[in-house]
């Protein structure tokens, strides 16, 4: 006779319990054991023999997996992937311990988590309350805000990819995102010209039963404004779960931060992540090739390849960056470890700012910083606005960057060896180039040349050493 085999699962059978509302002496008269072989088993004194699973399922009219669930592989994912911080290298923390911990011990695994995800939080505000501010900048940054809320997570929301891959499912069921609103929501979805709209490009009008969307969005834009509708009316209670572990100074940083997170949730609809992660290998990470397959724009498709780190199926981690003309950032979110200026501006090496002088083209481009470290990065230029003769549009220009060791397995870097790195640094007042003839202003804490005859290349003379 084959013997049973033992497994631990006391906490996963101590949330059954609470879940069913019953207490120990409760279960035990069900299963017919002991109230204290009950609280042996919760506390993994005593294994969990396939006899008393099968008890268990009969007993509480459970199926199997739902009882052994997925044996803790996305805590363990989820603390792994933390555990990768920088600041616990010097600790020995084997794969297989990590696993243990995870799996018998949830509760601490998830305070563990809820603890680095409010010190990542805390560090970036840390960072820009270190910055010399006058008075009147005192006053809390909403914008800021919102980029710590979604920097201290990696710009990654599981819980939303979730839910859009759910949503897209029955989208594509009921043939469209229209044809879902209409049978979830009896809303139909009408086009009005621009000035009808009034400067809005969509509104729910809870009178006529419609979504309203202006008619000089693209296809692009009109399919991302009907999902926009479906998350935030779907994915309410999701966007405030999350929001309850936010840190916000002001009513206006919450408010941005839920545009967010509506904004990730309707890209999860438009491009769901188990479905588009396969597309990004098989298509190589080639943007206008996924946003035609998906039918989303050239910006819309780069944003989403940096939420690619679902614990268990993360993709390449990606930096992005949205610059106008003058050199402003209007968007940020880093994936990638890519550090950007929190303030002041970028280097202007990098070809995300030569963009404008060729639009629409994708350039590439290899980076090294002061330290060593070697980035790959793509660049292009996008419009928003237009759609009609006269109408206001505005161009900017976004880059996706990665770690160097990862180009190979993008298209745009396939077939070459790497060329010379160009040399930039994170923001002039911080770099060390004392060559560097596009240089702004000199270092923070070099001494200048005391001569001022001397022809240098760069702008600003200073010692080497």
């Amino acid at each position: 006779m084959a013997k049973d085999r033992p497994v631990y699962m006391g906490p996963r059978l101590r949330r059954l319990r609470r879940e069913l509302g019953l207490t120990q002496a409760d279960m035990a008269a069900d299963l017919e054991i002991s109230a204290s072989y009950v609280a042996l088993l919760e506390r993994n004194q005593r294994p969990l023999t396939a006899d008393m699973l099968l008890r268990l399922a009969r007993t509480y009219k459970m199926d199997m997996s739902e009882l052994a669930g997925d044996g803790g592989a996305e805590q363990t994912a989820r603390l792994q992937a933390v555990l990768k911080d920088p600041m616990f290298a010097d600790i020995d923390l084997p794969a297989l311990a990590t696993g243990d911990v995870a799996v018998n011990y949830p509760g601490i695994t998830e305070a563990l988590l809820r603890l680095h995800t409010a010190y990542r939080e805390e560090q970036l505000a840390l960072a820009d309350r270190g910055v010399e501010r006058d008075d009147a900048a005192e006053a809390p940054d909403p914008v800021a805000e919102s980029r710590r809320f979604l920097g201290a997570r990696r710009n990654s929301f599981p819980l939303l990819d979730d839910a859009g891959e759910k949503l897209a499912q029955e989208v594509e069921a009921a043939g469209g995102l229209a044809g879902w609103l209409k049978a979830k929501h009896n809303l139909r979805v009408r086009r009005l010209p621009s000035d009808v709209m009034a400067g809005s490009m969509r509104r729910l009008d809870r009178h006529r039963d419609a979504v309203l969307l202006d008619d000089a969005l693209d296809g692009a834009s009109t399919q991302f404004q009907l999902a926009l509708q479906i998350a935030y009316l779907e994915m309410r209670r999701d966007f405030d779960a999350l929001l309850k572990d936010g840190q916000f100074a002001s009513e206006s940083g919450r408010r941005l931060t839920r545009r967010a997170l509506a904004s990730y949730g309707a890209a999860a609809i438009v491009m769901p992540y188990t479905v588009f992660a396969r597309a990004v290998e098989a298509r190589r990470y080639d943007v206008e090739a996924l946003a035609r397959q998906f039918g989303a724009s050239f910006e819309q498709t780069a944003h989403r390849l940096t939420t690619l780190q679902k614990p268990g199926q993360e993709r390449i981690p990606f930096f992005f960056l949205r610059v106008d003309h003058a050199g402003n950032v209007s968007k940020r979110l880093d994936g990638a470890g890519f550090p950007f200026a929190r303030h002041g501006g970028s280097c202007p090496l990098w070809s995300v700012h030569h963009a404008f002088e060729r639009p629409r083209e994708v350039l590439t481009q290899w980076l090294e910083l002061p330290d060593g470290q070697r980035f790959f990065s793509i660049a292009r230029t996008v419009t928003a606005g237009g759609g009609g003769w006269g109408a206001p549009k505005i161009e900017r220009a976004i880059a996706l960057c990665c770690a160097a060791e990862h180009a190979h397995r993008l298209i745009y870097a396939a077939g070459e060896a790497p060329p010379e790195p160009t040399p930039i640094g994170v923001t002039c007042r911080l770099c060390h180039r004392s060559q560097c003839m596009a240089r702004s202003a000199p270092p923070i804490g070099r001494d200048m040349l005391p001569e001022d005859f001397r022809r240098t290349h760069a702008p600003f003379g200073f010692a080497d050493g």
